[in-house]
């Protein structure tokens, strides 16, 4: 299987008051910091799917601000097109997700995969999502009618994994990334 990935840019970033993918984590934007996880996961093809255009692949929502499943299944028909058939997809408000956190998902060899009370991230087999989903949906009926198992999340990943979408989820996520980079820094030197 082809193993693929989208990100959800599409939100209103109310909560946040700013637009979460534009917004800077340790001085690059939300959305490159999840092209990069995406890519270093092994994606083959990754698209932002959306409204906005961040200079990288995008897929318009057929329905502005219609929700996630809107975006999911915008994103999948894409990659369909491409020759896809495994779509990992990744939330822009989670720009400090590191490869190990998602590495269960990609490794579960079932229909797909998320973690246990999150709907994202996830990961899916394209041909399983259910022909009768629609713009509007909650994820978590998409998922559960797509068959995707829940797993325990990793130790200690919970937080970037469920992303922030407000000013003070950022700081205590960008306070962790910080220290976390600096580590790896200083373990690499």
């Amino acid at each position: 299987m082809v193993l693929s990935a989208i990100i959800l840019t599409g939100g209103a970033g109310s909560r946040m008051k700013a637009d979460k993918a534009a917004l800077s984590w340790a001085g690059r934007r939300a959305v490159d910091r999840v092209v990069d996880l995406a890519e270093a996961v092994g994606a083959r093809v990754v698209l932002t799917v959306g409204a906005q255009d961040y200079g990288l692949p995008l897929v318009r929502d057929a329905k502005p601000l219609g929700g996630p499943v809107g975006g999911v299944l915008a994103g999948a028909s894409a990659l369909t097109e491409a020759g896809c058939d495994r779509m990992l997809v990744l939330a822009v408000d989670a720009p400090t997700i590191r490869s190990a956190d998602i590495g269960p998902l990609i490794a579960h060899a079932g229909i797909g995969a998320a973690f246990e009370g999150l709907h994202l991230p996830m990961v899916v087999d394209i041909a399983r999502l259910p022909a009768e989903a629609e713009a509007g949906w909650p994820l978590a009926r998409l998922l559960d009618f797509a068959g995707v198992a829940r797993l325990a999340s990793p130790p200690g990943a919970r937080a970037r994994l469920r992303g922030a979408n407000t000013p003070d989820e950022r700081e205590v996520l960008l306070a962790e990334l910080l220290a976390w980079e600096a580590a790896q820094k200083e373990g690499a030197g």
